[in-house]
Order: C-alpha cells, then sequence, then structure tokens
C-alpha cells in the first residue's frame, strides 16, 4: 500500500515537519490549458525529490475561483508525496470578489452541469499531462462549492479512485444519476452547517445506499459552513473550526492512502 510520508502523524505534527527542507523540493507553478478554445489557469504542485512519479490529487476550488487557499492546499499534498493539480473552473483571470460575482459564477454552473463537468474533465486531462504525476492513481477533493463539483465529478463517471468532499453542497440535482460513479467517496462536513444542512446528509446517504457506492462520512459536531477555510469568521452560518479541520484532513490523509496504491 502506498504511504504518504507522514501521513500517519498527527495533522499538525505533519504540518510541521514538512514546512521547512520539503519546500527546497517542491515545484510550484502556475498550468495554462484550453477548455473549447478558451484558457483557463491551474496550478501544480509535486515534490521533484521523489524518483517516481506521484499519486495525482486533484484540488477543486470554492465558490470565489482557484486562489490562495487552493494553492496552499496542493503544496501541503506535495509535501506529504501527492502531486496536486488545482483546476480552474471559471477561466483564466476570472476570480469573482463581491458575493454577487461568486453566487453568479457557481451559480452558472449549477445551472449547467455538462460545462461544470467538461472544465472538470479538461483539468483532470491537464493534470496527468504533468510531469511527475501518476494519472493512474488518481482522487479529487473539493470545498464549498468544490465539495459539490467533485460530486458532480464522481456522477460523471470520471476514472477516479475516491472524491472528498469538505463542507460542499450536497444536493443531487433533478434527474440526476449515480450509476456512473467509479470511485469511493468521503464526505466531511459540519452537523450545524445551514448551507447544506444534515437534512441535505441524510438524503444523499439515501441517494448513495440506493446506488450501491462505496462511501464513508465523517460529521464534526457544532462546525459551521467553511470549517476548513483559515480566518473564516465566526457567525450564524460560517467559521473555522481548527480541531474539525484538522481531524477531516487527516481522515483525507487516510482515505487516500487506502486508496491511491
Amino acid at each position: 500500500m502506498f504511504r504518504s510520508p507522514l501521513a500517519l502523524l498527527g495533522a499538525s505534527a505533519a504540518l510541521a515537519l514538512t514546512a521547512g527542507a520539503a519546500d527546497a523540493q517542491i515545484r510550484a507553478e502556475t498550468v495554462v490549458y484550453e477548455v473549447d478554445g478558451a484558457s483557463y489557469e491551474g496550478f501544480v504542485a509535486v515534490n521533484e525529490g521523489y524518483e517516481e512519479a506521484r499519486p495525482l490529487v486533484v484540488v477543486i476550488h470554492d465558490w470565489d475561483g482557484l486562489g490562495d487557499y487552493e494553492r496552499r492546499r496542493a503544496q501541503m499534498l506535495a509535501e506529504l508525496g501527492f502531486a496536486a493539480f488545482a483546476v480552474d473552473l471559471y477561466g483564466q483571470g476570472v476570480r469573482p470578489e463581491t458575493t454577487e460575482e461568486k453566487q453568479a459564477r457557481s451559480g452558472a454552473l449549477y445551472e449547467d452541469r455538462e460545462a461544470m463537468r467538461a472544465r472538470l474533465m479538461a483539468g483532470l486531462e491537464a493534470a496527468r499531462a504533468q510531469a511527475g504525476v501518476d494519472g493512474a492513481r488518481a482522487a479529487a477533493i473539493g470545498y464549498c462549492f468544490g465539495g459539490a463539483a467533485a460530486l458532480e465529478f464522481a456522477r460523471a463517471g470520471a476514472d477516479l479512485e475516491g472524491f472528498v468532499s469538505f463542507h460542499g453542497g450536497l444536493e443531487t440535482p433533478e434527474g440526476a444519476s449515480w450509476d456512473a460513479v467509479a470511485g469511493d467517496i468521503l464526505i466531511l462536513h459540519g452537523s450545524n452547517d445551514p448551507v447544506a444542512p444534515m437534512t441535505q446528509v441524510a438524503s444523499l446517504a439515501e441517494a448513495m445506499d440506493g446506488a450501491g457506492i462505496d462511501y464513508r462520512m465523517e460529521i464534526y459536531g457544532g462546525a459551521k459552513h467553511a470549517f476548513t477555510v483559515w480566518g473564516t469568521p465566526q457567525s450564524q452560518a460560517t467559521g473555522y473550526d481548527p480541531q474539525a479541520d484538522l481531524q477531516s484532513w487527516n481522515e483525507m490523509l487516510t482515505f487516500l492512502d487506502e486508496r491511491l496504491r
């Protein structure tokens, strides 16, 4: 079984140990690729200290587009021995700033699932084309809007070993099917998330049970929406939760370690 370096340590210990020497080996850079003739700008992070290609983790951004948060998560994965590629679902230079712009960009893809799928598949193709990437051992993770996109990726039949949603949207679109899912699914969710409440968690479990999908759910008591996003202020709906953040990160690492052999 593939064992990512430090994967069995606590998350805080792993991050502390990888923050120094590992950085010197990490190749982290933007990657411009095309989808239907338009330019998109992803981000790759790979530890070049390894001679062999590394298992791939595709990182899917939140509703504000690919930014510093996703780039840092990709680097964290590279420091742990994975090859990470953060995809871009909006287009090069399209990074919404206001709430209205974020709602418009994410909402457009919620309404056009075929466009979302096409951009996810193109991002996966670009990721597999990168040096140092073992595209045959691959999974996808996503945060918030990206979590919903990760589940859409799964329903699209992407040939990945696993799909992980961090506090993502959990509703199954009307008429959508789970029959094409090829990999296992991990749901990491807060019990106090009003954006995707526990009723959605129960409905999702029922849908995946009906489709015979191999899935796991971890629910963090009291955690709100965006519980992994550093600096998110506490409000009725959202708030960073360091304990849930570290626990969910370790759950993800275990999930990836079990599947990316």
